[in-house]
């Protein structure tokens, strides 16, 4: 074997020289051959004042694809939504519950000595020595004054004599869960009337329940497991009608402006899903004695979506109160744990198993906390909206009653009269509009999918691009990037092999491949469409 020494110095000339030439015959052949629209005409031959509107063109098209491209990147980062609504047709549908209240909370005629011992602050009628203030025994008086007949709060002034009384001991107080069953109205005696889709219901369909109104009633509760009542007509007829007596003679006489004493006299309602608790304070309307109310209902289902794009709340409530989360639920939840943690007791409308307010903690503490709650701080119960919701939309009419001629008829029915019918008698007709509900949905008005059709629309307009034209770029990106490694690889072998300027090859190393031949991969291209120089060869040879 001969061996042959050789100056490698003008070789590496040689091939560097070759390497340049390489990457330009390869920058060539790529812009003679990519999808791209314009780029051929910038960067191979032509008239130079030619390839400079091209090159404008170009670069105002690009400049247009970015921009437009950015302004529906910002649209898909606003989370922009829309609302659709849709009325559906149904067979059946669930009567909604519907909660009754009197504007009254307390009868007098009820009362006793002891209860007015006990609820006389929370009332207003001690002052804080427990005497009765001057302005209740005047407001007392002047009722009982010039009155043949009595009304139902003289034995209250009679009573309010402390005198040669003994309070009975602070524990054996009733709280005021048991004052209000005992001394609010009671469903039997205002209930004249009641229908359900003409079949007769009475108290018994009806659920006890306490508010901030005191005692009040439900209908269609689904508690203690009693099956949902289901209508399948809408229109009046096809609900329920209530008549009821509101015994306005029998209310608080108001000798001061409370949260107690009422202005008004009627009932309020409320109507809701089995699932929400009353809310009734601060969502129930007012009915008056002395007309007939029609109230129309339509169901309407409520689909709201997550941040980024909503504010409603997708998880599970976390309270040990309530299974089903809602505004009204996360109210009451919120209001019991403030009043547990300031007050040391809940109000009868609350939950939970904390011991109830007596009438003294809620006039010193419970009424003034609660209403600072509800009126200034609102940062303490923020409750979302539930993702998921059902509410009733409601059209009220009314017309009067009684009339002339059913007046006298009504009085000596249930023994009372005209005057009395005229200021106490209510009718209440709640039904469905129609047998149909309503969904209102909250949907994603952009979405990726949407954002990447725009962009590539904008890419074919403007630049006549599509995704197999990013492939090519990357394709020969990638081509560069192996034969710059190919390159690095083949310097640090030829520095591993000769240790000095002069080199001694044996034929057979002369023979042996370059490193980087078997990195030959297949080309994007096809063998015809690559050009062959037999000096430079073709593509594939210009990277290693």
């Amino acid at each position: 074997i001969t061996d042959l020494q050789y100056d490698t110095e003008p070789c590496d000339a040689a091939s560097k020289q070759r390497t340049e030439g390489s990457l330009k015959e390869a920058g060539k052949l790529f812009l003679k051959h990519t999808t791209f629209h314009g780029v051929r005409h910038v960067f191979l031959s032509g008239s130079y004042p030619r390839r400079v509107a091209w090159l404008l063109a170009f670069l105002t098209a690009l400049a247009l694809l970015f921009t437009w491209s950015s302004n529906r990147v910002r649209y898909l980062l606003s989370s922009p939504v829309y609302t659709k609504a849709h009325m559906v047709y149904a067979k059946r549908l669930v009567f909604p519950a519907v909660t009754i209240c009197n504007q009254n909370i307390l009868l007098p005629r009820r009362m006793k000595k002891p209860d007015i011992f006990n609820a006389g602050r929370w009332l207003g009628l001690f002052g804080k020595n427990w005497q009765v203030s001057p302005v209740v025994r005047e407001a007392l008086a002047s009722h009982v004054e010039g009155t043949n007949n009595e009304p139902p709060w003289s034995p209250l002034s009679r009573i309010l004599d402390f005198n040669h009384f003994l309070p009975p001991p602070r524990d054996s107080q009733p709280s005021m869960r048991q004052l209000l069953d005992r001394l609010g109205h009671q469903l039997e005696e205002m209930l004249l009337y009641c229908r359900f889709q003409g079949q007769l219901c009475g108290p018994r369909n009806f659920s006890t329940i306490f508010t901030r109104y005191g005692k009040c009633y439900t209908f269609n509760s689904g508690q203690d497991g009693r099956p949902l009542l289901i209508t399948m007509m809408g229109g009046m007829g096809n609900g329920l009608e209530l008549m009821l007596d509101i015994q306005q003679d029998e209310y608080l006489p108001v000798w001061g402006e409370t949260d107690e004493t009422s202005f008004e006299a009627g009932i309020k309602v409320q109507i809701h899903t089995q699932d929400e608790p009353p809310f009734i304070d601060q969502l129930g309307f007012g009915v008056a004695p002395g007309f007939q109310t029609f109230v129309s209902c339509q169901e309407q289902r409520l689909t709201y979506l997550p941040p980024p794009w909503g504010d409603c709340k997708a998880t599970a409530m976390d309270s040990d109160f309530f299974s089903t989360y809602s505004i009204t639920a996360c109210r009451i939840d919120c209001e019991t744990r403030y009043l547990v943690e300031n007050c040391n007791c809940r109000m009868v409308h609350m939950p939970g198993d904390a011991p109830y307010c007596t009438p003294e903690q809620y006039k010193e503490c419970a009424d003034p906390a609660l209403d600072f709650l509800v009126e200034r701080d609102n940062d303490y119960c923020v409750c979302e909206t539930p993702c998921n919701m059902t509410r009733y939309g409601k059209e009220l009419s009314f017309v009067k009653i009684p009339s002339k001629a059913s007046a006298k008829y009504l009085a000596k029915k249930y023994n009372k009269t005209e005057q009395y019918i005229a200021e106490n008698i209510l009718v209440l007709d709640i039904f469905f509009e129609a047998l149909n509900y309503e969904t209102i949905e909250q949907k994603k008005a952009y979405e990726l999918a949407g954002l990447l059709g725009d962009i590539g629309g904008q890419m074919g307009l403007f630049i006549g691009a599509s995704i197999l034209t990013i492939l090519e770029l990357f394709d020969y990106l990638y081509e560069v990037i192996k034969f710059k490694l190919c390159r690095c690889a083949k310097k640090k072998h030829q520095r591993s092999s000769n240790n000095d300027r002069g080199a001694v090859l044996s034929l057979d190393d002369v023979k042996r491949h370059a490193p980087c031949d078997n990195l030959h991969t297949p080309s994007t291209y096809p063998a015809n469409m690559l050009p062959h120089h037999p000096g430079q060869g073709n593509f594939e040879d210009f990277t290693c």
